[in-house]
């Protein structure tokens, strides 16, 4: 009996494979690796595919009208995008990952004055981008590669990262990499 209890733990750890590394530190990714790119509708049904937006650097914010932390981060993110409407340099998307669909997060965005390009997602796409809980935020170099992946509680100004603070993200992901 002892045996098959071996057998079944070390089945079990090679099903699980190794350890994903750990996400929303704040650090970079690993040089080069590619942003999962996708397209998804925005409100209004409209596809927005992230490698439309090659050569600007793109925030991602990825959140939830059920989440109370993610209402705070919309003024920082309005604020940034329009720091950088005039250079068109970078492009500020909201992710939902609300299930219940457009009815739910148009009235929220209005409500929140969201001024930033919202797409409908899921879950599973926030964690391909190192999302562990939300608000989360991936910076997307111009060179379509992950630059850095944030959780959103690693500021103290209700829990999300401040303006200063996405200025500096920004900076780091459009600076190119050396070779």
């Amino acid at each position: 009996m002892k045996a098959w209890r071996v057998l079944a733990v070390v089945l079990l750890a090679a099903a699980c494979g190794a350890p994903e590394p750990e996400a929303g530190s704040g650090s970079a990714a690993e040089p080069w690796v590619p942003a999962p790119d996708f397209s998804l509708p925005d409100i209004a049904g409209n596809p927005v595919k992230l490698s439309d937006f090659r050569g600007k650097t793109v925030i991602l914010d990825f959140w939830a009208t059920w989440c109370p932390p993610c209402v705070y981060q919309v003024p920082e993110l309005n604020q940034l995008q329009a720091a950088h409407a005039e250079a068109d340099d970078l492009m500020v998307i909201g992710v939902s990952v609300d299930i219940d669909g457009v009815e739910v997060v148009e009235p929220w965005i209005h409500e929140q004055g969201v001024a930033y390009k919202i797409v409908m997602g899921d879950e599973k796409l926030a964690r391909e981008f190192g999302a562990q809980g939300f608000p989360a935020l991936a910076a997307v170099s111009p060179d379509g590669s992950i630059e850095s992946s944030h959780g959103g509680g690693i500021t103290a100004h209700h829990g999300v990262i401040e303006y200063e603070e996405l200025e500096k993200i920004v900076a780091e992901a459009a600076t190119p990499r050396p070779l």
